[in-house]
């Protein structure tokens, strides 16, 4: 095992493996290597932070700045996938996961000097921020769910999930914070087209319930179904599945994001079920605001922009509410709770 893979375990950072073959550090918003600061002074900070890089590349005519980034696509898988030729619409996974990571975490091949700069910036920052922020309000969630739910099963849903590292961090901060609240067979199940993600996922989860882990001596496993949320039917079968389960649910920078308006309504109320699915669910929400729209890389994917003025309407109508909302400049975290009629 590379030094360094080794060093990130000793210090309590757990490492798996994906389908490449490569190590990658497992997320873990509640060690000091990962976590990020939340409170107003830091976020504006950070905002400033942004303010300021964004300034700098502001200043470079766009020639040169196309002809600098197909060279840092070179030497970074990073930059490559942010900024390359690739014709998706989305972000894969995977580079969504490893640039959460954070600079003094990367793992080769993801190291190089031109990679560390690029997980160092403020837009990467502001990614492992909403992953933090997700997982937060899961685990609020939880706290607000399971006390009454004797010893039902716990299912997290996760769409669009790649590895649910979000989903995985809520049963992180609730393994620290309410344990006794996870005593039952607790599933996390991705619901996602790619393949490489939720393995990644299931080896980092098997790496959290080893001995000495954040998640040892839990029941847990890992399941998912290839889906495409422009058409819900495997959704329904599962959830209809599941109601004798407590379900929660997750799409962090996925379907709140990417999916049509009709996407997202059509996917909350499979989650409703009539009232029998998701209790909760959690999820990004891009800002339509202006000074998201100015920002470098805001229209690379095929995000929609439609902000919470636009989503709420769209959740009310499949029967839920939003209840809390965590903000930064990039996108709103959003939790929403069931309608109960």
């Amino acid at each position: 095992m590379p030094a360094i893979a080794e060093e990130l375990r000793k210090i309590g950072i757990a490492v798996a493996r994906t389908d490449e073959g490569f190590d990658l550090p497992v997320i873990d918003v509640t060690h000091p290597r990962f976590a990020i600061a939340e409170d107003a002074a830091s976020v504006a900070r950070l905002h400033a932070a942004l303010v300021r890089h964004e300034r700098r590349h502001r200043m470079v005519p766009g020639f040169l700045m196309r002809f600098m980034l197909k060279a840092a696509a070179k030497r970074s898988r990073l930059v490559n996938a942010m900024f390359g030729s690739g014709d998706s619409a989305f972000l894969d996974g995977m580079s969504t996961y490893v640039m959460k990571t954070g600079p003094d975490n990367l793992l080769a091949p993801y190291d190089t000097p031109t990679d560390r700069q690029f997980a160092a910036s403020p837009h990467a920052i502001y990614m492992r921020l909403r992953t933090q922020q997700i997982a937060g309000l899961l685990a609020a969630g939880l706290v607000r769910e399971l006390p009454g739910a004797g010893d039902r099963p716990l299912v997290l849903l996760n769409i669009a999930g790649g590895p649910a590292i979000d989903s995985m961090n809520a049963l992180i901060l609730m393994a620290r914070n309410a344990p006794h609240l996870l005593r039952r067979r607790i599933t996390i199940h991705v619901l996602d087209l790619d393949d490489a993600g939720p393995r990644f996922g299931n080896n980092s989860l098997l790496q959290l319930t080893a001995e000495g882990a954040p998640l040892c001596g839990l029941d847990i496993d890992f399941a998912h179904t290839s889906y495409d949320w422009n058409g819900t039917s495997a959704l329904s079968a599962i959830v209809e599945r599941l109601q004798h389960a407590v379900i929660v649910a997750s799409s962090e920078g996925g379907l709140f994001e990417y999916g049509s308006d009709a996407a997202i309504v059509a996917n909350l109320k499979a989650l409703r079920a009539d009232g029998a699915g998701a209790r909760c669910i959690a999820g990004s929400v891009t800002r339509n605001d202006e000074a998201r729209a100015k920002l470098i890389g805001a229209s690379q994917f095929e995000i929609i922009p439609r902000g919470i003025g636009v989503f709420s309407p769209l959740a009310a109508e499949a029967g839920y509410a939003i209840s809390d909302v965590r903000s930064t400049v990039w996108s709103d975290q959003v939790s929403l709770r069931l309608i109960v009629e």
